[in-house]
């Protein structure tokens, strides 16, 4: 949930119970009860996961009903609580990351999320197998062609209204619409069709971390029953739907499913979050002086010139091999550098980019070589073979920082060329099993370095991890 988004939603008066007093299992109920859920899930042939803001709450995202969440604070006549990060650099939870591996080793076949924080998405569940009910904060959508665009920052508008991009189909070019439901408006038709058929289909729906108040979404869990299917929530307070569960399980999320997925044999995979950018330099030729060169460098959003890179603070930009000039640093978006200089000479831009909060390193450095007289050629790698090599070298080296180069367009008028970078910013590790049967509690180290399964055997041994260049 965010907090911009709930301030963006019209005033209602009536927003249902909130408040509630938590409810804690004493632990022996708890495990029993971890164990029962194993085995349902286990036992399986169609396992759907109905999701709510209780699973986010431990990324440092408040939720709404809670103790402490935002309509609890403004019935009470308090503002709304301060989230730990900037929502754009929520990462994962253990929750979020066990259910990515519970789709990978097919037992969920289907997740519904109320939630519009993009969570789901970002730690890697397919699109086709996710139905956002109320609309995704970083989700832009074509009303035209019906293109969907996933953004790295939060999209400024809610209620399906216009915002300020569009379509970026050459056939389309209709204005885009944010995807996030106000109060009054009705469940997009594609998500909630999805979600009924795959509810009656369910022969367990499995609710995380939701109060089950929000109709229609809340009587989606139900259509299982009539097949036969059997409801499961796992919640921290009581909520309509208990009496006609099957199993209800009160005590943190990821506890419950660290506990499941130790009783699965199922490891809580890391997460690295990789975010793209582009760097232009265009060179134009001085009419008077053939042998000048003006140039511009640009990094910027490959999401167009005026969106913004939220996760860069500044930019340094030095000259590795030319001392004699000075080193730039950018403050400003769009981040922009204008030199003038002997087209002759080539030079190495050495491009230090600096990350702001909620990033597991401070920094990394790009080098980028520059020579104006040699026309370089231009490419398109496979991004989803790019991006699984970086995620897989992050992991391996255990930190982040690295880059890799997807795509290179030349431009002739003027004379330029755009490279589009992907680069690991965060790694979150989950240590989730201890070699017993019993849960844990569960937290996310998310400070850039991995931290080692306490189940595997490290033989008294500290393993020394070094960061790549600039991390």
């Amino acid at each position: 949930m965010s907090l911009g988004y709930a301030e963006k939603l019209s005033y209602r008066e009536d927003v249902g119970t909130v408040g509630m007093s938590e409810i804690f299992d004493p632990p022996d109920l708890l495990q029993q009860k971890i164990e029962e859920l194993a085995m349902l899930i286990k036992k399986s042939k169609h396992l759907v996961v109905f999701t709510g803001a209780g699973i986010s709450t431990s990324c440092g995202i408040p939720d709404f009903r809670g103790p402490k969440g935002v309509w609890t604070l403004q019935r009470e006549g308090k503002g709304v609580p301060e989230a730990s990060l900037p929502f754009h650099r929520a990462m994962p939870s253990v929750t979020h990351m066990a259910l990515v591996e519970l789709e990978k080793a097919g037992i969920l076949k289907f997740l519904i999320s109320q939630n519009v924080d993009s969570l789901h998405l970002r730690s890697g569940i397919p699109r086709e197998k996710l139905s956002e009910l109320h609309g995704n904060s970083f989700r832009e959508l074509c009303p035209s062609c019906g293109a969907e665009y996933l953004r790295d920052f939060e999209v400024e508008t809610i209620g399906m209204k216009e915002t300020s991009r569009r379509c970026s189909d050459v056939n389309c070019g209709a204005k885009l619409r944010d995807t996030v439901l106000d109060w009054e408006d009705a469940l997009p038709p594609k998500e909630m069709n999805l979600a009924e058929k795959h509810c009656r289909m369910a022969d367990v729906v499995l609710c995380l971390g939701t109060s089950l108040q929000i109709t229609p979404a809340c009587n989606l869990p139900l259509r299982s029953i009539r097949g036969g299917g059997k409801v499961v929530i796992v919640n921290l307070q009581q909520t309509p739907k208990d009496k006609k569960a099957n199993l209800v399980i009160h005590g943190f999320v990821d506890k419950v499913i660290a506990g499941v997925m130790h009783l699965l044999n199922l490891r809580i995979p890391p997460y690295v979050r990789v975010d793209l950018l582009q760097i232009s330099l265009s060179q134009f030729s001085r009419s008077t002086e053939e042998r000048y060169v003006k140039w511009t460098l640009r990094i910027s959003s490959v999401h167009g010139q005026k969106a913004p890179l939220p996760f860069l603070e500044s930019v340094e930009i030095s000259f590795s091999d030319r001392p004699d000039l000075k080193t730039a640093i950018l403050h400003k978006q769009p981040f922009q550098l204008k030199r003038e200089m002997v087209k002759t000479r080539p030079l190495i831009l050495v491009l230090k980019l600096n990350f702001g909060d909620g990033c597991g390193c401070p920094s990394t450095k790009i080098e980028f070589p520059v020579d104006f007289e040699i026309v370089t050629d231009g490419f398109n790698y496979d991004k989803d073979v790019i991006l699984q090599k970086l995620n897989d070298r992050a992991i391996q080296e255990g930190c982040c920082g690295q880059y890799a180069s997807i795509e290179r367009k030349i431009l002739t008028t003027p004379r330029s060329e755009v490279t589009v970078y992907a680069i690991a910013t965060n790694i979150v590790s989950y240590d989730n099993l201890l070699g017993t049967s019993k849960a844990s509690e569960i937290v996310p180290q998310s400070g850039g370095y991995m931290v080692k399964r306490l189940n595997e055997d490290t033989n008294g041994v500290e393993t020394s991890l070094k960061r790549p260049k600039g991390c």
